[in-house]
């Protein structure tokens, strides 16, 4: 099982070991920027505040364009890198992402500061079905290496708190969106100059997947994968896009700005600390089992965030981060075992569909809420969606189990 989690191909030789590294670091650097770059706004919006006079319930309103477009425009991007080229794509994510953020940067009212937001989630969505796909291909040991691709990705919602407010009180809110614009824009023209062309194109992609299944199982995993998509996608972006709020409001003290975004860092981090484990793990046990695990880790996370504040709140969310972080690996890990390459562009891209479509749900969720109940209202609403969730995943364990049984007999030599 370790085996084949791990290798995704024959050992290859050096020059194409230093290739598949190139275009791994490319990607884990996207990823960091990807989910950096979608979360500048919710530390933002605190600053808006004092700026527009508005209430936070209807600024954080402002952003839900540019996540429903984080997850609608992952489905032309998924078909378009497995049609044509996976690396041209990335090369439109790192230029648009940077040329959106500087157009929100200099925006002169809060209705373009929206229509730049919604540009912003557009090229943001390329990412993950055009990335995971280039990461799984180049991958010589998948669970470690989608684990540290996890961890870049975790970074950047980790740091995005923490960096922002910090560029907000040095160069207001409008620094905040144009140095990391300039930023993605220069890795942009490094990758065009340095980037490793695809070693595979559309036509030459592996066209079977690491373990086949009948027309019946893969029904029921492909209908329980909705659920998790939707249901997974609501609880990550409702904690993830109202963290900064939930630590400013329930942690108490009257602490400022700052120490907001460093707490809200400090917990984005121990996702980190879930995915590196998840990497080794993978390596020792079944995906399914560990993916049921992390399922009941973020139901109870949840609901004991709910019920926490002040320091015992920081705990509740650090776990509940973790378990997060942690079932984001095994997830992409579970749908890559069962699918194949040359369609894989198009099963993530389906996925992210699902799960960021839920970005502008949860965003009118956490304003409605919030408006009614405060964060109450909000932890309890999630944790009744994380417990969708777990019934889900555990289905698709209870299937998975029997899948790999089959496969294990199917192979077992003869006596």
């Amino acid at each position: 099982m370790a085996a084949e989690v791990s290798t995704a191909s024959s050992a290859p030789d050096a020059a194409d070991l230093a290739r598949r590294r190139l275009a791994i670091g490319f990607m884990n650097w996207a990823h960091g920027l990807d989910h950096f770059v979608i979360l500048i706004y919710p530390t933002v919006v605190i600053e808006l505040q004092a700026a527009y006079g508005e209430s936070y319930a209807a600024l954080i309103a402002l952003s839900t364009a540019s996540f429903v477009a984080f997850g609608l425009f992952s489905l032309p991007a998924g078909w378009l890198g497995d049609r044509f080229s996976r690396r041209d794509m990335m090369v439109v994510f790192y230029v648009g992402v940077g040329l959106s953020l500087a157009a929100a940067a200099v925006a002169p009212s809060l209705y373009v500061l929206g229509f730049a937001l919604f540009a912003l989630g557009m090229f943001a969505a390329i990412y993950h079905p055009v990335g995971t796909a280039m990461i799984l291909e180049n991958a010589t040991q998948r669970g470690r290496t989608m684990a540290f691709n996890g961890v870049c990705g975790n970074l950047g919602v980790s740091l995005a708190a923490g960096i922002t407010a910090a560029l907000t009180a040095a160069f207001s809110w409008r620094g905040a969106f144009l140095i990391p614009g300039l930023i993605c824009v220069a890795t942009g023209a490094i990758y065009v100059w340095l980037g490793p062309k695809e070693a595979h194109r559309a036509d030459k992609r592996k066209a079977s997947a690491d373990v086949v299944l009948s027309p019946v199982a893969a029904a029921m995993i492909f209908g329980s994968f909705i659920v998790v998509a939707l249901s997974a996608g609501l609880v990550f972006n409702t904690i993830s896009v109202s963290l900064p709020k939930i630590v400013d409001e329930r942690v108490g003290n009257g602490i400022s700005l700052v120490m907001v975004g460093g707490l809200t860092t400090a917990v984005f981090l121990c996702g980190a600390v879930a995915q590196i484990t998840v990497g080794r793990l993978v390596e020792r046990f079944p995906l399914h089992i560990l993916f049921a695990i992390s399922a009941v880790m973020q139901f109870a996370g949840v609901v004991w965030a709910a019920y926490a504040s002040g320091t015992s709140l920081l705990f509740a969310l650090a776990f509940t981060m973790a378990a997060i972080y942690g079932q984001i690996t095994l997830n992409d890990l579970v749908i890559a075992r069962y699918t194949a390459d040359a369609w894989r562009g198009r099963v993530y891209a389906v996925r992210y569909f699902l799960t960021f479509m839920t970005s502008g749900v949860a965003v009118s969720m956490i304003a409605l809420l919030y408006g009614r109940g405060g964060f109450d209202l909000v932890l309890g609403a999630t944790a009744v969606v994380a417990l969708g969730f777990l019934v889900a995943v555990l289905l698709i364990a209870l299937i998975a189990n029997g899948v790999e049984r089959e496969k294990a007999r199917a192979i077992q030599p003869a006596e």
